[in-house]
């Protein structure tokens, strides 16, 4: 008997096997894939086929592709851990203890504050509902929003939208973005202001990124986003709201440990 037909597309089986040479590391990270031509010659299709397979790959993050280079496999960034204790490091150099400058992005990563940099863009808006719930004050209220693209190496790992109350930082260093990278983060910085941030809540969902968030973050559009809705809080009262802090899903692994 003969064996059974494969039913399966071919521009399915293309990607099924150059997926299975990038994760069994036989095409390396940054490699190049085989050209179209190339892989029209190999498995005897047309243009449109191997172009079908691409995509395919580039919508699940395994590759990039840029005009005039063809097709590179992406590079595979460490996995972060978000752990309950990353901002010790923030409240450490709060209170001044020798740490080296660092904040909670660096801890996970692992990486020095040579390696660490950021793009940023301050603004001042009125608060909606949302933001108002979770600052407990009225929507309209004027808050300084401030969008970062947190960077690892030059490579864009995280983005953070998060608001602060522009009556308590207007017209301090906080409100200047000339100032970050600041060690110590958030933290440290309303520590300046007098205000000691002793509790922060975090709400993690995952959903699919929007087509600014994945151009953004370099991954492809297959590729689920981790999303953190924080609230840092001092003596009860929230002080400052990040909606959303968005992460690659295939770069995060939560790590925690629960004390009972």
């Amino acid at each position: 008997m003969a064996p059974p037909r494969d039913e399966t597309p071919r521009y399915r089986q293309i990607a099924d096997e150059l997926r299975a040479r990038i994760t069994t590391g036989t095409l390396p990270a940054g490699a190049p894939l085989p050209t179209e031509v190339e892989l029209m010659e190999q498995w005897g299709v047309a243009r449109g086929t191997v172009r079908e397979a691409i995509s395919l790959l580039r919508a699940e993050g395994l590759i990039t592709t840029a005009r005039h280079r063809g097709s590179h496999v992406r590079p595979r960034w460490p996995v972060r851990r978000l752990g309950v204790d990353r901002y010790k490091v923030e409240t450490a150099q709060r209170d001044g203890q020798p740490a080296g400058k660092a904040t909670s992005f660096t801890k996970d990563l692992g990486i020095g504050w040579d390696a660490y940099t950021l793009d940023k863009d301050f603004t001042e808006v009125p608060a909606d509902e949302q933001l108002g719930e979770l600052l407990q004050v009225d929507a309209g209220t004027p808050l300084l929003r401030r969008h970062f693209v947190f960077r690892s190496h030059g490579v864009p790992q995280q983005i953070s939208i998060s608001y602060l109350l522009l009556a308590m930082v207007s017209g301090t260093p906080v409100a200047d973005p000339a100032n970050e990278p600041w060690p110590g983060g958030n933290i440290a910085q309303l520590a300046t202001l007098g205000v000691t941030v002793d509790q922060v809540r975090e709400q993690v969902r995952t959903r699919m990124p929007t087509p600014d968030e994945a151009r953004t973050l370099g991954i492809g559009d297959s590729v689920p986003v981790l999303t953190i809705t924080r609230t840092m809080l001092a003596g009860g009262r929230p002080v400052e709201a990040a909606v959303d802090i968005v992460l690659p899903g295939d770069r995060v692994e939560l790590d925690y440990v629960i004390d009972l």
